[in-house]
């Protein structure tokens, strides 16, 4: 009995670790804009003529796009895909692996097979991976597609000799070996499978969302283990927004405030392709998932992401319709009564871009009025912006990176909370008020990155 209640808490701990890991990764994921240097990689994989076997490493650079490798597995300012970026969890930093073919530090002496292992069940050479890499997204990945992967990184990436750094859980939270009942429990290893009575357009979109650009890993709530609750799109909750370490990326389905229902598949693509749509603007780690990823992907390819998330039926929302238009918000203004803490600030720090109707510029400043950041249950990616400020992906759909200076250093948690607050509830928003204690979170963590 002894025995088993020491392999169970093992287990148990190896748990925990992995969901501070889930969470680290969420919110480092595509945080090192590596535009240029992922360029040079894919210029030269595209004027390879050979492959490594029967993979096809032209192609190979273009998913390895689409999976935005070289977010996480590139320190900043460090090597591209050498490794090293740190993931924080509440037990201690991990980083990031070597993924070039150096055959001592990085996978040269991976086989296929050892590729496949890694990519699809999260076991490399050295035993579990921790499920900060999202293997269960990879899961689902082709044959055909891993080959050309493994061609790319095997035959066109520098190799670098940069060793691996252990990380920083001290033991016994470090043993990896628990992380199989993590995997028993919750990876499913299927393969995609076309679904019969959708078009050829709307699987590709699912299997592009649902494996290499691994959305679900953000924007899916988790359950008690900090594992997806739905990785394969079979329920409602499936891309329905999430919490992770203090931001909170939005519901992707049809809810036409909280989601993007009111949103076309143009408006998606552009946003894909810009970081802009008529509605928001991209901020948090989506600024480098544009840069980096999404605004390079075909044009077939982006569409097809579009048609598969427009399909999506709205999620279940507590508390009911989000918004209202409504006008009143501007008539106070006009009228000289805007008297409340938050609609004094925002009359002296937002509205000369996002104007008293709160409507903002196209595809410039973004609109407060009805935006599923706004809107969220959770207030983490909204307080993050007042507080720290940001910028635009620069990209060739638009090349402007304007930017939204911070105002942490102006205002305290208290006068942030107030003007969250009143953002979340005008121009006919309807989301919970802001508190102080929930601004001070978000301000300790922006000080600790």
């Amino acid at each position: 009995m002894k025995k088993t209640t020491t392999i169970l808490a093992a287990a148990c701990a190896a748990v925990v670790v992995a969901g501070g890991v889930w969470s680290g990764a969420a919110a480092f994921h595509g945080m090192t804009p590596l535009t240029s240097a992922y360029a040079a990689d894919t210029t030269k994989a595209a004027a390879a003529d050979t492959a490594s076997g029967d993979g096809d490493a032209k192609h190979g650079a273009y998913l390895a796009r689409v999976g935005d490798c070289i977010a996480c597995h590139t320190a900043k300012g460090g090597t591209p895909f050498a490794g090293g970026l740190a993931f924080p969890t509440p037990m201690g930093k991990i980083y990031s692996t070597n993924i070039t073919p150096d055959k001592t530090h990085g996978i040269g002496g991976y086989s296929f097979d050892d590729f496949t292992k890694a990519m699809r069940e999260g076991v490399g050479k050295q035993g579990h991976l921790y499920p900060a890499m999202p293997y269960t997204a990879y899961a689902k990945v082709s044959d055909a597609d891993l080959k050309d992967l493994y061609a790319y990184f095997m035959t066109q990436v520098p190799a670098s000799t940069q060793s691996n750094r252990a990380s920083d859980i001290p033991w016994p939270l470090s043993m990896r070996w628990p992380l199989a009942v993590w995997d028993k429990f919750f990876l499913d290893t299927t393969r995609f499978n076309t679904v019969q009575g959708q078009s050829a357009e709307w699987n590709r979109g699912a299997y592009l969302v649902q494996g290499l650009a691994h959305c679900s890993t953000c924007h899916t709530p988790r359950g008690w283990a900090m594992q997806e609750v739905d990785v394969s799109g079979k329920s409602d909750r499936f891309l329905s927004g999430s919490q992770l370490d203090s931001s909170s990326p939005i519901n992707l389905r049809g809810n036409p405030d909280t989601g993007l229902g009111n949103w076309s598949e143009a408006d998606i693509v552009a946003l894909l392709q810009s970081g802009r749509s008529p509605h928001t603007a991209v901020s948090g780690p989506m600024v480098e998932v544009v840069q980096n990823s999404t605004q390079y992907l075909s044009a077939d390819d982006l569409k097809a992401i579009a048609v598969y998330v427009k399909s999506l039926s709205p999620a279940p929302q507590n508390g009911g319709t989000r918004f209202t238009a409504s006008d009143a918000t501007l008539q106070m203004f006009m009228s000289g009564q805007a008297n409340e803490t938050g609609a004094r600030i925002y009359m002296d720090s937002c509205a000369a871009c996002h104007r008293l109707n709160g409507q903002g510029q196209t595809r410039v400043f973004p609109s407060l009025a009805n935006n599923p950041m706004v809107l969220h249950d959770n207030p983490d990616s909204l307080i993050a912006v007042i507080l720290a400020g940001s910028r635009l992906p620069s990209t060739a759909a638009a090349p402007s990176d304007l930017a939204m200076p911070p105002f942490k250093w102006r205002y305290d948690d208290n006068e942030v909370a107030a003007l969250a607050t009143f953002v979340r509830g005008a121009w006919g928003n309807h989301a919970e008020a802001v508190t102080a204690s929930e601004v001070a979170k978000i301000r300790k963590h922006q000080a600790e990155q």
